[in-house]
């Protein structure tokens, strides 16, 4: 059986289904409301019983010992964790430049102005998974983010973190380590523990109780995703190289067992090529194992025409995008619905995922139909002003004071005809 099954563009159906079942969310709640009732003797229990840390073990690690770990960094890994953060700080400081305050005149109200100015959160948490693999490149993507929008004052959450991610989180500019996961790091960073204030946003991948968690939290401070299993879609046509699209597919699949990789082609010869060098990649890739669960996760759809790849696309509105195609500019600018898209051959995925600039934090699950990825705007709140130093025109306050009562509110009305003269 080929590790990429074949399907038809009918039969492609986009999953919505709810990123988390009840069981989690109920258990996310319990820790959440101990933490929130008993603060750091609650944060410290669940992290012991967690195994997070051991019994009497360090909740927080400061900024001197981050810059120990950096010290001790080998040389060259400390020069591509520089670098990547240089680069995601350059776009992320690139976005900021391109928000903009705006101001305009009140209509009937000469000498008057109001308008919108942008300012980031005071404070803000990060997390970074742990896990089977420690993940600087999250350290990066959300806490040089956080900065460059200017938030004050930055906190890190991560569980069991080597000092690689303790070196990332040094050069991020965090203010502090909390090392610990799962709901029990998302309820200490909302409601504060220990040096830890609460703080106003909270944002990064984590596992079901991480997202639970910060679904519950939603609304008391800013989250920026609910983030499910990881995908890839790439659309190609004859023109593509089957070696290096199974490259990229595997390197989507290695990331979990309930990942997905989705090949939309043109050409039915490609998905049988594409299909032999999973095989062959896969047979010494250390991966291998999740790799092959995610597969199985995965299709191949074969479509009649470019116009048909893209309508699948936009359909399973995909995290990630590629786009290895004759005129890949103009088949991308076609695209309606994705994370973040990679046009060209030279545009890997996994370069994104290491900090070339955009950032990685992505919407899944058919969610980019409606939201966008982690980016400086996730910090920022758009804040409004009215400005008007004397009374403006009769016709400003009539005309508030006829709306409100027909609302029926009369203490509105009134408020406005006091500025009637």
């Amino acid at each position: 059986m080929p590790l990429l099954k074949t399907v038809q563009p009918q039969d492609v159906t986009a999953s919505r289904t709810d990123p988390l079942d009840e069981t989690t969310i109920e258990q996310a709640r319990a820790i959440m409301n101990d933490v929130r009732g008993r603060g750091e003797a609650a944060v410290r229990e669940h992290a012991e019983r967690l195994g997070d840390i051991q019994p009497g073990g360090t909740l927080t690690i400061d900024i001197p010992e981050l810059n120990a770990a950096l010290e001790r960094l080998e040389p060259t890994q400390r020069a591509h964790l520089q670098t990547a953060a240089d680069d995601i700080r350059a776009f992320a400081e690139g976005q900021r430049r391109a928000l903009h305050d705006f101001e305009m005149p009140v209509p009937g109200a000469p000498g008057s102005r109001m308008g919108h100015e942008l300012a980031p959160v005071e404070r803000a948490g990060c997390y970074a998974p742990g896990g089977r693999y420690p993940l600087p490149s999250s350290v990066l993507m959300t806490a040089v983010t956080a900065r460059a929008a200017g938030v004050e004052r930055v906190w890190l959450a991560s569980p069991r973190p080597t000092d690689v991610t303790l070196a990332a989180a040094a050069i991020a500019g965090v203010g502090g380590l909390l090392a610990i996961g799962g709901a029990q790091a998302i309820a200490a960073m909302v409601y504060g523990c220990g040096p830890i204030e609460p703080v106003d946003a909270v944002v990064g991948p984590g596992n079901r109780w991480v997202t639970a968690a910060k679904q519950l939290v939603a609304g008391r401070v800013a989250i920026d995703m609910l983030a499910g299993p990881s995908e890839v879609l790439v659309i190609a046509d004859e023109t593509a190289d089957a070696a290096t699209l199974a490259a990229d597919l595997l390197a989507q699949a290695e990331h979990d067992d309930d990942a997905a990789c989705y090949l939309v082609t043109t050409s039915h010869e490609l998905i049988e090529r594409v299909n032999a060098e999973l095989e062959a990649q896969l047979n010494d890739l250390p991966t291998a194992d999740t790799a092959r669960n995610a597969l199985n996760n995965s299709f191949a759809v074969a479509c009649d025409s470019i116009d048909d790849a893209i309508a699948v696309s936009d359909q399973l509105a995909p995290e990630h995008l590629e786009i290895q195609t004759r005129d890949a500019r103009g088949v991308a600018s076609r695209c309606k619905h994705y994370g973040a898209v990679f046009i060209g051959e030279g545009a890997a995925e996994a370069v994104g995922d290491y900090g070339i600039g955009p950032n990685h934090t992505l919407p899944t699950g058919g969610t980019a139909r409606s939201s966008a990825g982690l980016s400086v705007m996730t910090f920022l709140r758009m804040r409004t002003f009215l400005d008007i130093p004397e009374p403006a025109e009769r016709s400003v306050y009539e005309r508030t004071a006829a709306l409100a009562r027909m609302e029926g509110l009369e203490a509105h009305a009134r408020s406005a005809e006091r500025r009637l003269k």
